[in-house]
């Protein structure tokens, strides 16, 4: 902790109440002028098993979870099933402690649960002579006992926030407000005393430390909100009015989202029986007239390929998202990796025909799914959003105000009745629903029950009628005009006033750093904290993943000597995918890998970047660098 930033870390076990307590924290600190920024680590697991989230605040803007952190409230695992240390496992009890204090800064706070977490089982860390080498100060009390005189044990977290709160100099009244708003009856009346005793206990503690919360203040109104609640909202105001799904981590949170929100507006959400099921009703739903989403995480999304396929022969337009874990196959399904990128671009047979964006921040998030929604309406195609654990979890802070857009109701390339008279027709009188000739391949649709239309979807190639045709020549102009999509996006995209690439750093660096998805701003952090030191450094962030950017990558690579790409997978696939596209700069290109199922800290990013400069290896765990073609 500094005098700009706080670095805070709840430690404790899945049921312990860590991620509630932590957006409490996390809000109340916004209430009181900060900007803030949380990332959350958990096991699957229904309860018990080490879980943690940290809260990085700081008077100006935050983007990136911290190196390390400042404070450890370390609660214990109060679910814990394994007390011997020599089981697979270790001893759970223990581990929201032991697991923490490799990350835990030099000069921080540790305060620990000693009701939870006995001497004895503290004495197998050899705390006290790990503390004196690092400079931490540690405090340890009693929460359980605490919260046990004034309520019931299942809130000593609350008492772990009142000596939190203490012993960083902060107002008690801001966490004091968000036990009134969210509690009632005995159990606000027990938070709150529970809360002002441990806080009245810490405060007569002899402070060691000279740690303290900065102050801050906001020009404009804040809310915080995680990359989940960007998408579901996004979609909503891009108005979606059906959703199907399929729970599964981390698709679920936007599913629920929606699920809660949508009915309001008048639309359906539905839960069924599997993914098939889920992305084929999306897309009836969208047949016959409304805007409709779907959506899963990795295996999931496999189950949806037939239907992506479905959508981009029928060209039914449709919008999924995908929430990337790591895989394959189960893999661990509440940890965050990039490595679906492939399967997202490729999945179902044939040439693929979609719109795929990944955004870098919950900002992105909310502009480009309205974007994939209007591309995926306009164009006749399967937009997907692909995103990941980290995006989908982790909250910050954004101006109220960023919100205040209009809904946009439109369903893209659709004919009215009238519209539909005046349109090509066969020498039968049918509509045609597949017309070969069209400038950007967009032939408009009719829907269902409007006279004169055309409502024939097939799986099948098929003749300008919609029914079904093998005829050698109609396929060659049918898959042409399709394909035609893509590069009328792209043209489209590239005119657009805005990109959706993000630069950041000195125009005329020499190196260059490349990104896509959640890292961004991580990667931006790394850049500035390189600038300052004398680098000459700058980076792109990569959104638009089908159809490529190319003009605009080709700028950037063109401009730097050497670039670095940095994303969360074993097989470097974002880079792959620049090496398809623009192959001219293979040599240029090297990586920086991570897939351990954390997300990159920017100083590991700063160390990566100066190995690869300097042609060393970079000195965080667990993070790889592959040198360019040639090196």
């Amino acid at each position: 902790m500094t005098a700009e930033t706080l670095m805070w870390r709840i430690a404790g076990g899945s049921g312990d109440g860590i991620d509630s307590t932590s957006q409490n924290f996390a809000k109340a600190l916004m209430r009181s002028g900060l900007h803030v920024f949380t990332h959350r680590h958990y096991p699957s697991r229904i309860r018990g098993g080490h879980t943690y989230v940290e809260v990085r605040a700081s008077p100006e803007p935050v983007r990136s979870r911290g190196d390390g952190f400042n404070f450890l409230l370390a609660l214990g695992d109060s679910f814990a099933r394994n007390p011997d240390e020599d089981s697979i496992y270790g001893v759970e009890e223990l581990k929201p402690l032991a697991e923490n204090l490799e990350d835990l800064n030099e000069g921080g706070v540790i305060v620990y649960d000693s009701g939870v977490l006995e001497e004895d089982l503290v004495a197998r860390l050899d705390l006290e002579a790990r503390a004196e080498e690092n400079d931490w100060h540690v405090y340890p009390v009693d929460l359980r006992a605490l919260s046990r005189e004034h309520g019931r044990e299942v809130m000593r977290n609350t008492a772990g926030v009142g000596v939190t709160a203490a012993l960083i100099d902060k107002d008690i009244s801001y966490f004091e407000t968000l036990v009134e708003e969210a509690m009632s009856g005995e159990v606000k009346d027990q938070n709150l005393e529970i809360l002002d005793a441990a806080y009245e206990r810490a405060r007569e503690f002899e402070f060691t430390h000279d740690l303290r919360v900065p102050e801050g203040s906001h020009d404009e109104q804040q809310i915080m909100l995680t990359g989940s609640h960007s998408i579901a909202y996004g979609a909503m105001d891009a108005g979606c009015r059906f959703i199907s799904g399929y729970p599964m981590t981390p698709w679920t949170d936007v599913y629920t989202i929606c699920s809660q929100h949508i009915p309001a507006f008048g639309g359906v959400a539905e839960q069924v029986e599997d993914e098939i099921a889920a992305a084929t009703m999306a897309l009836g739903a969208s047949h016959a007239g409304a805007k409709a989403m779907s959506g899963s995480s990795g295996g999931g999304f496999a189950l949806m390929s037939e239907a992506v396929g479905l959508a981009e022969m029928t060209e039914t337009p449709v919008v999924l998202v995908e929430a990337m874990r790591a895989g394959p196959s189960t893999g661990m399904p509440t940890k965050t990796e990039q490595g679906d990128l492939e399967h997202v671009l490729y999945s179902s047979q044939g040439d693929s025909t979609r719109y795929v964006v990944a955004p870098g921040n919950q900002r992105e998030a909310y502009d480009q799914i309205r974007e994939t929604f209007r591309i995926a309406y306009e164009y006749q195609l399967p937009g997907i959003l692909i995103y990941d654990q980290k995006l989908e979890g982790e909250m910050r802070t954004v101006s109220k105000s960023f919100f205040d857009r209009e809904p946009d109701p439109s369903l893209g390339s659709t004919l009215t009745e009238e519209e539909i008279r005046e349109a090509a027709h066969d020498e039968s009188g049918k509509f045609h629903r597949y017309q070969l000739e069209s400038e950007n391949g967009v032939s408009p649709r009719s829907l269902p029950g409007q006279a004169g239309g055309r409502f024939l979807a097939t799986g099948n190639e098929h003749h300008p009628t919609g029914h079904i045709s093998e005829d050698p020549d109609n396929r060659t102009k049918q898959m042409n005009r399709r394909q035609r999509k893509l590069e009328a996006i792209r043209e489209e995209l590239d005119g657009g006033e805005a990109s959706h690439q993000t630069y950041h750093g000195p125009t005329e660096a020499t190196y260059g750093i490349m990104t896509w998805g959640s890292q961004q701003d991580t990667v931006f952090e790394a850049v500035d904290r390189l600038t300052e030191s004398g680098a000459s450094v700058k980076a792109l962030g990569v959104s638009d993943m089908m159809p490529y950017p190319a003009s605009e990558v080709t700028a950037f690579l063109e401009s730097v000597d050497q670039c670095l790409v940095v994303e969360m997978n074993a097989s470097g696939q974002f880079r792959g995918l620049t090496q398809k596209e623009l192959g001219q700069f293979g040599p240029k290109l090297s990586s920086l890998l991570k897939y351990d199922g954390e997300a990159f800290e920017p100083g590991e990013i700063v160390e990566g970047f100066e190995a690869s400069v300097d042609g060393g290896e970079p000195a965080a765990q667990n993070v790889k660098y592959v040198p360019a073609a040639g090196d």
